[in-house]
């Protein structure tokens, strides 16, 4: 019987292991070309162009040098809001308040201009069809800048900090996304990140693999607006409640010892 528990106590420290491997960023994995250190990584050629959806946000700059015709495409307060106290800790819902938000049918609505539809259309197309707009509309010149509002994305499962954020960029990394997530813990399992990603008309699910090196030249290692990614969880969550394997270990510890203890009780060797 103390055999066994003996041997019952080794399985579960064998099976509680977790592998560097499994946990490791960025290695080069079997069966693809090794990647070095120092080595030059082109980006993936992308054909994909990110184009914008329904419930999107814009945010929309307007310049001419008649500054009462500029000042007629904006919002009131829209410029004390940008230029005031508000890029504090709420800064990433900025352009919520100051941005022009798309429809359900694809439209913004504009000073002066009223809706114009510019959902499946890219910044670029998009910024041009406004600037279009406006000088169909005045003879003067006005000058459009139109860009996403940040990069807003929603983290799931095993990350420290779950839930929607944005990045105030016009480009970001996975791992921008992963240390804004709060990195993902130790139980995570790094090869099954899920990425939701939209397209024009619909969804699809990407898998992708944090362990591989080869990840740095993928098509996902940048990531879109509105992307969702889940994590999940390693089996060895089902040794116990606890939040991180260290605790879960010390369960397994705890149990195997009050094991020993109950048997040598029974047996009379105390």
């Amino acid at each position: 019987m103390k055999h066994a528990l003996v041997w019952i106590t080794l399985i579960l420290f064998a099976g509680s292991c977790i592998s560097n491997k499994r946990i490791t960023y960025l290695q080069n994995l079997p069966g693809n070309e090794a990647i070095e250190l120092n080595e030059f990584i082109p980006f993936a050629q992308v054909d994909y162009r990110y184009v914008l959806q329904p419930f999107d946000i814009v945010d929309i700059d307007f310049a001419s040098s008649n500054e009462e015709l500029t000042q007629a495409f904006e919002f009131q307060g829209t410029r004390t809001m940008r230029g005031g106290g508000m890029m504090g800790g709420g800064a990433g819902d900025l352009f919520y308040f100051t941005g022009y938000s798309i429809d359900p049918e694809g439209y913004i609505l504009l000073p002066k201009l009223g809706k114009v539809k510019i959902s499946s259309l890219t910044e670029e197309e998009a910024r041009l069809k406004v600037q279009e707009a406006i000088s169909a509309y005045f003879k003067e010149e006005v000058f459009v800048k139109l860009r996403i509002g940040g990069i807003r994305f929603t983290a799931l499962g095993e990350f420290s900090s779950s839930g929607t954020k944005v990045i105030m960029k016009n480009r970001a990394t996975i791992f921008d996304a992963l240390a804004l997530s709060g990195e993902s813990n130790i139980l995570a399992r790094k090869n099954k990140l899920f990425v939701i990603r939209q397209y024009d008309g619909g969804m699809k699910i990407h898998q992708i693999n944090l362990n591989d090196r080869a990840l740095l030249a993928s098509e996902f290692f940048f990531i879109q607006p509105n992307d969702i990614l889940y994590l999940e969880p390693m089996k060895i969550r089902q040794f116990g409640n606890a939040d991180n394997f260290s605790a879960s270990l010390g369960l397994i510890i705890s149990v195997t010892t009050s094991l020993l203890l109950i048997f040598a009780l029974i047996s009379g060797n105390l």
